[in-house]
């Protein structure tokens, strides 16, 4: 592997931890970004890359987002994330949870972990056995924790709903078109409550039975995965995997907004303009997917209930109309803007 330095999503990163455990296979980066308004936080993702080189750049890119979500997200959270390279085979054991736990704690607090894509509740509390830096842990009812994808999927569809207010100049969701890319918990989440208000779903996931059941659920029909983003609709809502937003796709794109759950939809800066552009309005993703690190730092910090979570949650439609109305005044796109304001947050401008 390279030295990072060189890489393009190297963004003078605090920290980064390469963690390598022969005895139970574990593989892992920890990147920290920022630490400016406290602990790198950002949940980890086990996944299998391509190569080392793409384990990586995810980390970087992923980290980064992270320092500018909990910026924006008004959180006293630095943003770091873990990736957990994982085999072909996708093998998972509580001894390399376990080993990776003890790489967390051996960051004495500088990193705080949870959940993400491949990682779930259970692996949490594997992990919970060997340090005390994690959050996303099951609670009694009433408290602050557990999954963090319920309140990710309650800011994503509050930001589409402030999308379609802002761009087509509608209150309800009634009677448009979402298509929706991925069908997992966060997709899940936003599929159910927009079905509910009367929205008609279109719906892809590289695991076809999976959409199958969601749209079955939701009244939905199913799409390929290559054609999702393409389709005739009032929103696209990428709630899958990231850079995706690319100069080839957005030319494609038959949508007037844009607006998902994904981390890193945009594969360059240069997509964010090219998406104003078109006159695509633009939600950027680590700020209308928020809630799910909002729930998360405050399990882990302790200083509010599930109403604070909830108002938390509330405020991501604000705040991406204060970056909208800002876009419209200077002309710069949505990404860039958001991107200014984090980076003036994080003492980075």
């Amino acid at each position: 592997m390279n030295t990072p330095w060189g890489y393009p999503d190297f963004d003078a990163h605090e920290a980064l931890h390469f963690v390598n455990d022969e005895s139970t296979g574990l593989r892992a980066i920890i990147a920290m970004h920022s630490t400016h308004l406290g602990p790198a936080a950002g949940g980890t993702r086990f996944w299998h890359y391509a190569d080392d080189a793409e384990a990586l750049t995810d980390a970087l890119r992923l980290s980064r987002g992270m320092s500018y979500k909990n910026a924006m997200a008004g959180l006293p959270l630095g943003g770091g994330k873990a990736v957990v390279l994982a085999n072909k085979s996708r093998t998972k054991t509580p001894e390399m949870l376990a080993a990776f736990g003890a790489a967390v704690n051996g960051l004495c607090g500088k990193y705080v972990t949870a959940e993400d894509v491949g990682m779930s509740v259970a692996d949490m509390i594997e992990i919970s056995k060997q340090t005390k830096f994690v959050a996303g842990l099951p609670v009694e009812g009433g408290a602050v924790g557990g999954d963090p994808g319920p309140h990710t999927s309650l800011g994503v569809f509050l930001g589409i709903k402030a999308a379609v207010k802002r761009a087509l100049g509608k209150d309800s969701l009634n009677g448009l078109h979402i298509a929706l890319q991925g069908a997992g918990s966060v997709a899940g989440g936003v599929a159910r409550q927009a079905a509910a208000e009367g929205a008609k779903l279109s719906i892809a996931d590289v695991d076809r039975t999976r959409a199958e059941n969601l749209a079955a659920e939701t009244g939905g029909s199913v799409v390929t995965p290559d054609d999702i983003l393409f389709l005739e609709a009032d929103v696209v809502s990428p709630c899958a995997l990231g850079a995706i937003l690319t100069e080839q796709s957005i030319a494609r794109l038959n949508s007037p907004i844009v607006a998902g759950g994904a981390n890193n939809q945009l594969a360059t800066a240069e997509d964010g303009r090219r998406l104003q552009a078109r006159g695509i309005l633009y939600a950027p993703d680590y700020v209308i997917n928020a809630g799910g690190i909002i729930n998360v730092s405050t399990e882990y910090l302790g200083d509010g209930g599930p109403d604070l979570v909830r108002s938390r949650v509330e405020a991501i439609p604000g705040r991406l109309e204060q970056i909208w109305s800002e876009s419209a005044a200077s002309q710069q796109d949505p990404a860039s803007v958001a991107d200014a304001m984090a980076q003036k947050l994080i003492g980075r401008r």
